[in-house]
């Protein structure tokens, strides 16, 4: 059978890369399985501390596989789909979507549920849904905690085609690079996320997430005794045993 999802490990980093070109990387049931079952392996493996997420081909993710959408004994994206973003948002691993091109509708979900997400500057992207009659309604769920509102409305409304350089205005994107950038943008963040404590990666995603909706005071005292916490940590020794020996910490691959 072909693979239509490739993994690959080196150096703490798992590559994760949706491999059907032929459908522009389309949401199929069969790559949406594949994708789940690599992510659960990747998040269970210890030896990986960080996973990015790519694509093969020109395209990195067109949507939903329309053809199979049209087929009525098919199984909807609505059966994995919400299980592979939910991985990718509350991964305690950091996920680098790297972008290998244009991303439409669905692939945008993914895009958004990753915590970093760097494109080539001539990639495009485009809330496609409604001139299809449908609504980005699962994939809305990440895209509106990450892009400016007013852009989601305008983009989800008009189906509007728009550039890199506008994506990373609005928050879909950290950044967009010439292509030939690209893998050496990828390792830079790469590189600089193993080199952080699994446990406190981990924590410091669910305080970003958490945080800001929380009330100030209360936030305070809560962070004071995580901070206290952290500092007495087996994680927080090692690694301010490290910085003091001027060594790597034990967790850095």
């Amino acid at each position: 059978m072909t693979e239509l999802v490739r993994s690959s490990l080196a150096g703490g980093v798992a590559t994760l890369t949706l491999d059907s070109p032929k459908n522009r990387n389309a949401l199929s049931t069969g790559l949406l399985a594949e994708l789940d079952s690599q992510l659960r392996r990747a998040l269970d493996d210890d030896a990986v501390r960080v996973i990015v997420l790519t694509g093969a081909g020109p395209v990195f993710c067109s949507g939903a596989d329309l053809k199979e959408q049209r087929d009525p004994s098919a199984a909807p994206v609505t059966t994995s789909l919400p299980d592979i973003l939910t991985m990718l948002w509350k991964s305690p691993k950091p996920v680098v979507c790297r972008l290998n091109g244009t991303a439409r509708a669905g692939g945008l979900g993914l895009v958004t549920a990753c915590d970093f997400a760097i494109a080539p500057d001539t990639a495009t992207f485009a809330f496609s849904e409604v001139r299809l009659g449908v609504v980005p309604a699962m994939i809305a769920v990440p895209v509106l905690r990450r892009v400016n509102p007013r852009a989601a409305a305008e983009y989800f409304l008009t189906g509007e085609v728009f550039d890199a350089a506008r994506a990373v205005e609005i928050g879909l994107l950290n950044r967009a690079v010439p292509e030939e950038e690209l893998d050496a943008t990828v390792r830079h963040y790469t590189e600089m996320l193993v080199k952080g404590g699994p446990e406190a990666l981990a924590i410091t995603k669910v305080l970003v997430g958490e945080l800001p909706a929380v009330p100030f005071e209360e936030g305070l005292r809560r962070m004071a005794e995580l901070s206290a916490e952290r500092f007495t940590s087996e994680e927080g020794q090692e690694g301010i045993a490290a910085f003091m020996a001027k060594r790597p910490p034990r967790w850095v691959p």
